[in-house]
């Protein structure tokens, strides 16, 4: 499993994936994961990088902040999910998707908004995520914003 079962777990695979990084150890795939979402979101280099001013920081949306892990394990999520065509299909929206946006990591915040969306339905509701739901959202996604189907 890439990640615990709680915030500081779940923290702690990113802190220790920052450091064997930067000190040139070998890599899990799951720790190459994460250090091929920092590639990309290099304003959050300064988070991984202080476990000590971050293990505990509570971003809050009141304040205007996005809270640098969800951001990045949603990026992860939806990697996994692709690697996995888990739910069924999200492979090929996501790639239609990503095709006519021309952007990668611009159809996986697309998609995040999806993710997003389920994760709190489910939370309020206390039930599991509507695997269908998402899909369909990724699939409007792909159908409105992607290039032709494949």
């Amino acid at each position: 499993m890439l990640f615990g079962n709680d915030r500081s777990e779940t923290r702690e695979v990113f802190f220790r994936s920052w450091e064997k990084f930067h000190k040139g150890e070998t890599l899990e795939p799951g720790e190459q994961l994460v250090i091929d979402v920092l590639h990309r979101h290099p304003e959050y280099h300064r988070v991984v990088g202080d476990r000590a001013g971050y293990a505990d920081y509570e971003w809050t949306p009141e304040s205007g902040e996005t809270n640098p892990f969800l951001h990045m394990g949603m990026h992860i999520a939806i990697a996994e999910q692709v690697g996995t065509d888990r739910p069924q299909g999200i492979r090929e929206a996501y790639q239609r998707l990503a095709a006519g946006m021309g952007d990668t990591h611009a159809a996986e915040h697309e998609i995040m908004e999806c993710l997003g969306r389920a994760l709190w339905e489910a939370q309020r509701s206390g039930t599991q995520p509507d695997e269908q739901g998402y899909l369909e959202c990724v699939q409007r996604l792909a159908r409105d914003k992607g290039g032709p189907a494949q």
